[in-house]
């Protein structure tokens, strides 16, 4: 296996494709349930985060979300999920939110794990009573839970990628309009047809077939490149990349609750 590098994605012109960070306006809404996390990923840097809680016992799904966004855009999207009975958890990237930091592509990688392994103590220091722990990456977040199901040998109960690229200099180009001659998607890329191959955890994967940024192909792809028994691909018609949710919502979120009331064990 060729080993992988992020010297490429770190270059300025590329970081300037792949993020669109924001902060976060004010002091972060609080509403009953809600809770806003800081995550120790470095010595005196911290990542962002929020918690929105269900009821005791819920499932929690660890999400990351696309390059444009922050955790409290969620704050309108999470009663979908805690009214199927799952915790949300959305994690910053750096520079995003509250987040320290400027992002780049090995933070991104390095973070996403870090803060994986923390989320349990998190939840618990917060008197929050959770079941299973699954993962979901929006976009550029595929990336981030790639990395996860790939170190994580334990404590993952499933894999969710919504709107997921498989190539990653493809992408690049299409969004940024930028090449980048000298990579190598092996070695230089995220690498998330490489990860999906050896995730053989239950898979949801949900993706527009209007999405011309990341077109339906690439979801196609990591559902084809997954060796798990259980996965399922949801394609929703006239969806494109940003109104998925919108206009696939009954799909959407069908999938998803029942993705996780068959797999989940709460407790």
């Amino acid at each position: 296996m060729t080993e992988r590098t992020y010297e490429v994605l770190d270059r300025p012109e590329v970081q300037g494709v792949l993020f669109y960070p924001r902060r976060d306006a004010g002091v972060p809404r609080l509403a009953a349930g809600v809770h806003s996390v800081r995550i120790p990923v470095e010595d005196d840097l911290h990542v962002g985060g929020k918690i929105f809680a269900a009821r005791p016992g819920a499932p929690v799904i660890v999400y990351f979300h696309g390059n444009g966004e922050i955790a409290s855009d969620y704050d309108t999207i999470a009663p979908f999920y805690t009214r199927l009975g799952i915790t949300l958890f959305v994690i910053d990237y750096r520079g995003y939110g509250t987040s320290d930091g400027q992002p780049s592509a090995s933070a991104l990688i390095n973070d996403a794990w870090t803060a994986f392994e923390k989320v349990p103590d998190i939840l618990a220091g917060r008197g929050i009573e959770f079941g299973d722990i699954y993962v979901m990456g929006r976009s550029l977040g595929s990336a981030a839970v790639l990395e996860i199901v790939d170190r994580a040998e334990e404590g993952v109960a499933g894999l969710i990628i919504e709107s997921g690229f498989a190539h990653t200099f493809a992408l690049i180009e299409r969004i940024g309009f930028l090449q980048v001659p000298d990579a190598d998607e092996e070695r230089d890329g995220f690498g998330n047809l490489d990860k999906i191959s050896r995730a053989d955890l239950p898979t949801l994967i949900i993706h527009g077939e209007r999405d011309w940024i990341i077109p339906v192909g690439d979801g196609i792809a990591l559902h084809e490149g997954s060796p798990a028994a259980d996965k399922r691909l949801v394609t929703v018609p006239g969806a494109g990349h940003n109104d998925l949710m919108m206009l696939g919502h009954n799909a959407y979120f069908d999938a998803i609750a029942d993705f996780c009331g068959k797999t989940a064990k709460t407790g």
